[in-house]
């Protein structure tokens, strides 16, 4: 019997909901956003908020493998409770670095001396940060789940989740305004819309039949975390890109600016070019033949055609509307990340390829080479550091910041292009290319 071809309609199907689950979730931060660029101190607030999900991103980066992790691993109930138990490993460890910088001196040395942070901007990071100590065990679990449901091929219920979890979010806002000012507004609302989220998707997860059985190649708990750790560095490293870029930005003359034109642009690509990390899940649930490789990859060249259309659209013709009336985003701050913004267009490009590949890796179980690649991606920016933070280029930060970014994302995907390249050819049969 031969298997049934992947075809669009079965890939659409599949993709868009997990789509919509990216932009509902970016709609949230952009909200958020939108909130503090309003207040009186919008750069203080809008900067400090950035600093602090930059720093809790990079530090709780290994727990956003959890529902990778679930989805390629769990096959019955003993991979299942090796996946848990790796998930509180890492939520614990995260929750206990975050209160590190929170709440002791380390704050201060990791914020001003090894970012560059300007000391009103690293205060207020310090006091979003404090809130966001407890989130790493609420997206543990939500990531479980979702994986738990991917697997089953149930991705509108994960978007449903995250449509609670924006609806909810005006509530939050509204409500934190009576205890909360700044950028510890913003984390108060995203953490509690997220702890939303968790027990809308753990009751969807609960209620569905979800796709278990016994193998005798499942694997235990300690192979689990052989084959999660790699993916959880990598992961890790992957979120010293934007920490590096930060820290890069923060010392140059137009800091305060750049720091926060680089939180609404990566707020943007979240939204406009997040949904491509999806294509890894995609990859590890459709994949089956060649044939299914190309026409995901055909169909993933066409998404990041539309969606850098978009993002074209948003630094041009509709600048003033989304940024300027729907934002609240004030002008001289627009007119200062216009361009830088319209550079992105082709960062959903290299951003699909490099989670296609990003899937195939996973798929081989060689998680190994994955922490290579985004190690790669840190070292150039670590080489790049020291002159433009002397050099102090006549251009403007955010343009520096940009060109970095999608550098070391160009940069990734051509080293696991090559490294694919390398495989014999019965290893690499499935791969993208």
């Amino acid at each position: 019997m031969t298997e049934q071809r992947l075809g669009y309609r079965e890939i659409a199907l599949f993709f868009f909901p997990l789509i919509l689950n990216v932009q509902l979730m970016s709609i949230s931060h952009t909200i958020i956003n939108g909130a503090l660029a309003r207040l009186d101190d919008y750069v203080t607030a809008l900067a400090g908020i950035s600093v602090a999900l930059i720093v809790h991103l990079f530090i709780s980066s290994p727990s956003y493998q959890n529902h990778t992790v679930t989805l390629a691993v769990v096959r019955g109930r003993k991979s299942l409770i090796g996946v848990l138990i790796f998930i509180a490993l890492i939520a614990v460890y995260v929750a206990m670095m975050l209160s590190l910088i929170a709440f002791t001196p380390v704050g201060d040395f990791v914020l001003i001396k090894l970012l560059g942070t300007p000391q009103n901007i690293a205060e207020e990071a310090k006091k979003a940060l404090c809130v966001l100590v407890f989130l790493p065990f609420f997206t543990g679990l939500r990531g479980f789940c979702q994986g738990l449901l991917i697997r089953a091929r149930r991705t509108g219920l994960v978007s449903l989740a995250t449509g609670v979890r924006v609806v909810a979010l005006f509530g939050f806002l509204t409500v934190g305004n009576w205890w909360f000012s700044g950028a510890q507004l913003g984390t108060f609302a995203l953490v509690s819309c997220v702890i939303t989220e968790t027990l809308v998707i753990s009751w969807l997860a609960w209620k569905t039949r979800l796709p278990l059985e016994h193998s005798a190649t499942e694997k235990n708990t300690l192979q689990v975390l052989r084959y999660a750790f790699p993916l959880a560095y990598s992961s890790c490293l992957q979120q010293t890109i934007p920490l590096l870029i930060s820290s890069i930005i923060g010392r140059l003359s137009d800091g305060p600016l750049a720091l926060a034109a680089f939180g609404i642009i990566r707020g943007f690509l979240f939204l406009l070019a997040g949904p491509m990390r999806n294509l890894q899940q995609a990859y590890l649930t459709l994949v089956k033949t060649v044939e299914d490789n190309y026409n995901l990859l055909r169909f993933s060249l066409m998404l990041a055609t539309g969606l850098g259309l978009l993002i074209m659209l948003t630094a041009g013709p509709l600048n003033a509307l989304i940024l300027g009336k729907i934002l609240g985003v004030e002008p001289e701050l627009r007119h200062y990340l216009r361009l830088s913004l319209a550079a992105c267009s082709l960062f959903p490009l290299f951003y699909g390829l490099t989670n296609l590949l990003r899937g195939w890796f996973s798929g081989a179980d060689q998680t190994g080479q994955l922490g290579r690649s985004t190690l790669l991606k840190s070292g150039f920016l670590i080489i790049v550091w020291w002159p433009l933070v002397t050099l102090q280029p006549a251009i403007s930060g955010i343009a520096i910041a940009i060109g970095l970014l999608i550098s070391a994302e160009l940069l990734e995907a051509l080293y696991l292009y090559y490294q694919r390249r390398q495989q014999p050819e019965a290893v690499r049969r499935l791969a993208p290319f």
